[in-house]
């Protein structure tokens, strides 16, 4: 098997006659080379069979699929682009300009563009997008004998023969059933005693991302699309939605880590691009923290009073972030996977107000015994009035960790409600907040505890 210098190498001297070795490689080579050797991806699909082409360039990044297209001549690329499986295909010309996809659909074949215009009509990330019109349907009227020689004579063309799907005279889906049945009873057999009329649909407007928890919660490989009226359009299949779960998941965690998502790989993105992607969050939290700043400066009378205090400020202001970060992460993650929505707020404040006043009793203890023990074994001296100091400090971490813990559960909650982004309510945003109105419950509370004393 070459490796991928070897490839690049017959491409650059033009040695033709060994491009047979090629379409020996595997997808995960191909896949590999186009990542490392962009430059070159477009000469070594011209010389792949056109089947296995496409096979690879649906799982290749939305760039690297503009990059080899526009390489290819045009009787090469309409080989690819008519090859491709009609969801692929459309997924990859709905991410296009307007002027791009014009150009493109001139060199396909007339079905193949009538198909693709057809999905194209859908709005942009619905299930319509998402779907194949690859499909088998048969009648409740017609015997397992006759289905099989439709999946003899039609078969091939379909995406999936695990599940066969029955319609009415107009077209309307009436059941769907595994293949299984049709191979373990008599061909004389009419559909009709196979079938239980109960079956899982997708409507062809829904959101592509209500489909991840559908395929989640029922074992099936692929399921039919319907529009309004019940009519059978397609079938969206598991491997599109298992790639739309990793981009959706890829996304997310990105946005969590508080920085735009990257549409290609970590170790194929340009660094200026990279960069761009990470700066303006930066910038956001920047500006954000300056109001840390702010907050320090209007208490600057009883900082300079009890200088002891500013010792505490990093403990104080980090518990309270790490606290909102981790309520952040997990209630993200659980809207993510559809266990919680708006209507379970008041179920998430009630567990994450008794999940705050645990923690924070915790490391409110944590941090009054640290300095019990400091003023004890005389590690430092916190004065006559320690213990004022150290019930400021706990005091103040209960009410930090319970504000962080209701601050990062509520606002993703709260964005989504909005119609925004929750993942946009990042940790390092949610931290980032926490962080000022950590350091006004810790000032607060001293004022209480230490006036007369320390203030």
């Amino acid at each position: 098997m070459p490796s991928l210098n070897d490839i690049k190498n017959l491409l650059q001297n033009n040695r033709i006659t060994e491009f047979v070795k090629l379409n020996k490689l595997s997808s995960r080579d191909i896949i590999d080379f186009t990542n490392r050797y962009t430059n070159w991806a477009g000469k070594l699909f011209q010389h792949l069979d056109v089947k296995q082409g496409a096979r690879v360039f649906k799982f290749l990044r939305k760039k690297k699929q503009e990059i080899i297209i526009k390489s290819l001549p045009d009787e090469k690329a309409a080989e690819l682009l008519n090859a491709l499986q009609p969801d692929d295909r459309t997924a990859f010309l709905g991410l296009l300009p307007g002027n791009a996809v014009k150009e493109l659909l001139k060199i396909l074949s007339p079905e193949t563009r009538a198909e693709t215009l057809k999905l194209l009509g859908y709005p942009e990330n619905s299930v319509g997008r998402l779907m194949t019109p690859d499909y088998l349907a048969i009648k409740s009227t017609d015997t397992v004998q006759q289905v099989l020689d439709i999946i003899r004579q039609r078969g091939q063309a379909a995406e999936t023969l695990n599940f066969i799907f029955v319609v009415d005279e107009t077209g309307v889906l009436i059941d769907d059933i595994n293949i299984k049945e049709f191979l373990i009873v008599a061909p004389s057999t009419p559909v009709e005693k196979l079938m239980d009329r109960q079956y899982i649909a997708l409507s062809v407007n829904d959101a592509q991302t209500k489909t991840i928890s559908i395929f989640k919660n029922n074992s099936r490989y692929a399921l039919p699309v319907i529009n309004e009226t019940g009519v059978l359009l397609g079938i969206v299949t598991l491997d599109d939605v298992l790639r739309l779960a990793e981009k959706e998941n890829t996304r997310e965690i990105q946005r969590i880590g508080g920085s735009e998502a990257l549409e290609e790989p970590y170790t194929t993105i340009s660094f200026t691009h990279l960069v761009k992607k990470r700066a303006g969050w930066l910038v956001i939290l920047f500006l954000g923290e300056m109001l840390t700043a702010t907050a320090m400066g209007f208490f600057e009378g009883e900082i300079s009073k009890a200088v002891v205090l500013a010792l505490f400020i990093p403990l104080i202001i980090s518990s309270g972030g790490n606290s909102g970060s981790q309520a952040s992460s997990i209630i993200i993650r659980a809207m993510a996977l559809g266990e919680i929505n708006f209507r379970d707020w008041w179920y998430v404040m009630r567990k994450e107000i008794f999940s705050g006043l645990a923690l924070g009793s915790i490391l409110g203890l944590v941090g009054f015994m640290r300095i019990f023990l400091w003023q004890h074994f005389h590690f430092y001296n916190y004065g006559e009035h320690w213990i004022l100091v150290g019930f400021t400090v706990g005091f103040s971490l209960l009410g930090v960790v319970i504000w962080g813990t209701l601050s990062g559960s509520m606002l993703p909650i709260l964005l989504k409600k909005l119609g925004a982004d929750p993942a946009a309510s990042s940790a390092p945003f949610v931290a980032t907040l926490v962080d000022v109105t950590g350091l006004i419950i810790y000032f607060s509370v001293a004022f209480l505890m230490l006036k007369g004393t320390l203030l």
